[in-house]
């Protein structure tokens, strides 16, 4: 998979470099904070540091634009070396034109679900799977905070059929083992009646992306 860079970055064996300094910082979706330290850890990652921004944006994503910018400004200074670590995350490619002005590089794809799962692959099955529901780890550990209570469902579970109607199934994309989360997915499932089916992705090109910086 290839990572945008700004022009004047250099890939190295030290990490992704505009000014010869091996450190960088990323700048990243709070839904992808335990994903993101686990590889740090797994693969000793010690070079990348992590600022994370609030994972409730994705409620309002047109302002992950101009919360993305103002945390650069903030650590512009620190580091010479920072990249974003969302993909484009419903903002219809305003974050991707900032981190372009900004100078900044950041995650290919639409959203997690597709880098996850490997943008190429999800792309083949975009086309028969319009109708699936995805949830990562994170959305099944937070599911009431983040689908059920924001979209009125704790109070008006009639409103259920009108939302996920024209949905057939719930497909949790796991990125790690756990029969706790994969019950509790089943749940998710259930309570939005849907069927079930749970497909491992592990890190997906997340994994690829910050193994090149």
């Amino acid at each position: 998979m290839d990572v945008s860079l700004p022009d004047d970055a250099t890939l190295t064996a030290e990490g992704w470099s505009a000014a010869g300094q091996g450190r960088v910082l990323l700048i990243a979706c709070g839904a992808l904070a335990h994903e993101i330290l686990a590889l740090k850890r797994i693969n000793g990652w010690d070079h990348l540091d992590l600022q994370c921004l609030p994972a409730n944006l994705h409620l309002w994503p047109d302002r992950i634009p101009a919360a993305v910018e103002a945390a650069v400004a903030e650590r512009r200074a620190d580091y010479a070396n920072i990249f974003v670590v969302y993909a484009d995350c419903g903002t219809g490619g305003l974050l991707q034109a900032k981190c372009a002005a900004l100078g900044v590089g950041m995650v290919e794809g639409p959203h997690c679900y597709s880098f996850f799962e490997g943008n190429a692959v999800f792309a083949e099955k975009a086309e028969t799977e319009f109708d699936a529901f995805y949830l990562t780890d994170f959305l099944v550990r937070q599911f009431d905070a983040f689908v059920w209570r924001p979209m009125g469902l704790d109070r008006h579970p009639e409103l259920r059929d009108m939302y996920f109607g024209n949905y057939s199934k719930l497909v949790y994309q796991a990125q790690t083992n756990d029969p706790a989360l994969d019950l509790k997915a089943q749940d998710c499932a259930a309570r939005l009646g849907l069927a079930y089916e749970r497909r491992f992705t592990g890190y997906g090109d997340l994994a690829v992306v910050l193994g090149q910086i």
